[in-house]
C-alpha cells in the first residue's frame, strides 16, 4: 500500500524487491520534492510515506543494513522535526549520537538538498558552501563536485538537530560534564576526518561547546529504540488521506457547481463541513452549514449527497445505524437502479446540513430559542421532501427527534 501511495502522488516505484538501501533511495526521491516545497496536503503525505520508506530500511536485516542505520535515523529526525514532533526527532538523533558506526562513505551522508527548512543557519550553511565552491573554481580553478559540497556527516547533524530540538521543547543544555563528552567526541571526529567536506566545517561553528583534543570518550554500544518508536505511526497519515479527500471532493462539488443547470442549488462546502465534524470543530462545522442552509433551505432542485461505504469515516454512528437498518430492510438499496434512487443510497444536500447543524447545537449546548429555530427549518425541509425520498425522510425524523428529546430534558421554571 506504501508503495501505491507513492505511486499515487507522483514517485513512480521501480523495483519490488525490498532492501535497505533501496527503501533509503525511495524515501530520497520523496524528501527531495518536499525540501522546497510548501506544506500542502500532498507533501505532507509525502513527508509520510518518507518516514515510512525510512522505517522499512531500519527494519531491513541485509548486508547494507548497518551502513545506513545512523543515516536513516537522521533523515526520520529531520522529518519529525519538520512535523514539529521534536520528542520523536530527539530519539532518532539520540540513538545516532551513542551508536558507534560511523559510516561516512559519500552515499551515507546527510544530503543538503534533501533537508526541508529546518532553520536559517542551515541555509546560511549550506548557500556558503556552494559560494565557496563558486569561488575556488572561477577564481582559483580549482574543481570539487558540488554535491560533496552540500553533505554533513551524519553524526554531527545528528547533534546540531538534537541542540535544536532539545532548545524548542526547552530541555536542559548542553552543560553537565555528560552532555559536553559526546561534543567534544564529534569535534574530534570531524577534525581528524581526512577530508572533512565544507559544510561540516561550517556546521563546527555553529555548536557552541568547549573541545578538548585529549578526551576520549567512552564507547558506547548501538542505542536502539523503543519497539513502539521504532515503528511508524500510521495515523497521521491516515488523517492526511483523509484531508486530500475532502479537498478532492470539495473541489468535485465546485467543478459540478460550475457546469450544473442555474435551476439546481448546489454547495461545495458539504464534505468540508463533514470533515469538520469529524475532527470536532463543531463551530466551523455549523458556521458552513448555517451558510448551506440560506441557500438549500427553499430550493426547488438540489443536489445530493451519496452514502458511500467510503464515506463511513466522516460520519457519526446514528447516520451510519440509519443506514445500516436501510440496508437490513433492504440490502438493495445502494444500487443504482432507477427504481432505488431514492433509497438510502443518497439524501440531499439539506437534509445533511439540517443534521450536522442540530448536533452540533446539542454538542455546544445552544440556547432553547436556537433550537426551536432550527426545528423550524426541518419542518420546512419535510414538507419540501418528497414521501420517496426514503433516507431524507428518517433524516429529518432522527433529527427532529433528538431536538425534541433535548428540550424535553431541560427543566422548565
Amino acid at each position: 500500500m506504501i508503495d501505491v501511495l507513492a505511486t499515487l502522488v507522483g514517485q513512480l516505484v521501480g523495483k519490488r524487491f525490498y532492501s535497505s538501501v533501496l527503501s533509503l533511495s525511495q524515501a530520497a526521491k520523496l524528501m527531495k520534492v518536499v525540501a522546497n516545497n510548501s506544506r500542502t496536503t500532498v507533501q505532507l503525505i509525502e513527508i509520510e510515506l518518507s518516514k515510512a520508506y525510512l522505517y522499512r530500511a531500519l527494519r531491513c536485516k541485509d548486508s547494507e543494513s548497518d551502513s545506513i542505520y545512523c543515516l536513516a535515523n537522521v533523515y526520520l529526525a529531520v522529518l519529525y522535526y519538520t512535523t514539529g514532533q521534536y520528542q520523536k526527532a530527539i530519539d532518532h538523533c539520540t540513538v545516532v549520537t551513542r551508536s558507534r558506526d560511523h559510516s561516512q562513505s559519500s552515499s551515507h551522508v546527510v544530503q543538503g538538498e534533501l533537508v526541508p527548512k529546518i532553520d536559517d543557519d542551515i541555509d546560511s550553511v549550506l548557500g556558503l558552501a556552494v559560494f565557496y565552491q563558486y569561488v575556488r573554481t572561477a577564481a582559483l580553478n580549482q574543481q570539487q563536485q558540488t554535491q560533496y559540497m552540500r553533505v554533513f556527516s551524519t553524526e554531527l547533524f545528528a547533534h546540531y538537530l538534537l541542540i535544536r530540538c532539545q532548545s524548542v521543547v526547552k530541555c536542559r543544555r548542553f552543560t553537565a560534564d555528560d552532555d559536553i563528552q559526546p561534543c567534544a567526541k564529534y569535534v574530534n571526529y570531524v577534525l581528524d576526518m581526512k577530508q572533512p567536506s565544507t559544510a561540516d566545517m561550517l556546521l563546527l561553528k555553529l555548536i557552541r561547546f568547549p573541545s578538548n583534543r585529549n578526551h576520549k570518550p567512552q564507547t558506547k554500544q548501538r542505542q536502539t529504540l523503543p519497539i513502539k518508536a521504532a515503528e511508524l505511526d500510521t495515523s497521521e497519515l491516515v488523517e492526511l488521506l483523509q484531508r486530500s479527500a475532502v479537498e478532492h471532493l470539495t473541489a468535485f462539488r465546485q467543478l459540478t457547481a460550475r457546469d450544473l443547470p442555474s435551476i439546481v442549488m448546489i454547495v461545495s462546502t458539504d464534505f468540508e463541513a463533514l470533515y469538520a465534524y469529524k475532527r470536532g470543530d463543531y463551530r466551523r462545522c455549523l458556521q458552513l452549514c448555517k451558510r448551506n442552509l440560506g441557500t438549500l433551505l427553499y430550493a426547488l432542485h438540489m443536489h445530493n449527497v451519496s452514502t458511500f461505504p467510503e464515506f463511513v469515516q466522516l460520519l457519526d454512528d446514528e447516520i451510519v445505524s440509519l443506514i445500516a437498518l436501510t440496508l437490513i430492510i433492504d440490502p438493495d438499496c445502494r444500487n443504482f437502479r432507477k427504481d432505488h434512487i431514492y433509497s438510502a443510497s443518497i439524501m440531499t444536500q439539506l437534509t445533511l446540513s439540517l443534521y450536522l447543524m442540530t448536533q452540533c447545537q446539542l454538542k455546544l449546548r445552544h440556547s432553547v430559542m436556537s433550537l426551536t429555530r432550527t426545528l423550524d427549518y426541518i419542518e420546512v425541509a419535510q414538507r419540501g421532501c418528497p414521501l420517496r425520498k426514503t433516507f431524507d425522510q428518517l433524516t429529518l425524523k432522527l433529527t427532529k427527534r433528538k431536538i425534541m428529546i433535548y428540550l424535553s430534558s431541560i427543566p422548565r421554571c
